[in-house]
């Protein structure tokens, strides 16, 4: 049975009637409070005007494409954005999560793969405090309470899922995770197809530590079965 955060406020964003009227039942049933539009426009007005927990949006909209609404809704609200779209093409994933999303859901999908990936991005958005404890891998330095990170002098400007895959690479030091564990345990769900979205996050990181895949100091890749954090020897 899954469960999510009880009456959260979510924003469907979706110009097919049928699918908005599914997606509208579907959390309203879960104990959402449901505000749906059809536009982009109708959507960054309602995201400069009410308190959103979560905003589900398509890509293929009327008046505005859904990657461009994004980035102009990213101007005027921090509430995390599951995107649920047709579009499966890797450079759809890699700029779309370039301009803001904190998920990437391919239609079509069930009701429960949907519900997985809201109550994941809702646990870390908005679940119970993390106790003050700081990792140290060489320079690398991870305050899991304040959500920050640094190597050596310098703040890494991460996003919320570089963040999140640090820290859970950073808690299993030198430790290889395999991708099914990090899917899993950092996007919340068993979905298989998501290999993408996990290399797209990792080739950010690297990029924010320094390094790259072929010169890696902190983040490994093993080839086959996953990722490993270690402090450089």
């Amino acid at each position: 049975m899954l469960t999510l955060r009880a009456m959260s406020k979510v924003l469907v964003v979706e110009d097919d009637p049928v699918v908005q009227a599914a997606l509208v039942h579907a959390l309203t049933d879960l104990g959402h409070v449901v505000l749906a539009v059809s536009t982009a426009v109708a959507a960054l007005r309602e995201a400069g005007t009410s308190d959103l927990d979560l905003v589900i949006l398509d890509l293929g909209l009327p008046d505005l494409d859904g990657v461009a609404a994004l980035r102009m809704l990213r101007g005027v609200s921090n509430v995390p954005v599951i995107v649920a779209t047709a579009r499966g093409a890797e450079t759809s994933v890699v700029s779309t999560l370039n301009a803001g999303a904190d998920d990437y859901i391919v239609k079509p999908f069930s009701a429960e793969h949907l519900a997985a990936r809201m109550n994941a991005l809702l646990r870390r958005t908005h679940g119970p405090s993390t106790p003050s404890v700081v990792l140290e891998l060489g320079e690398l330095r991870i305050d899991l309470a304040q959500r920050a990170a640094t190597l050596g002098d310098a703040v890494l400007a991460l996003s919320r899922r570089e963040f999140d895959l640090l820290a859970y690479l950073a808690q299993r030091p030198a430790r290889v995770v395999s991708r099914r564990e990090l899917i899993q345990a950092v996007w919340g769900t068993a979905y298989a197809g998501d290999d993408k979205t996990i290399d797209v996050h990792a080739s950010w990181l690297r990029r924010k530590l320094g390094e790259t895949a072929a010169h890696p100091r902190y983040l490994h890749t093993v080839r086959g079965v996953g990722f490993k954090l270690a402090a450089p020897e």
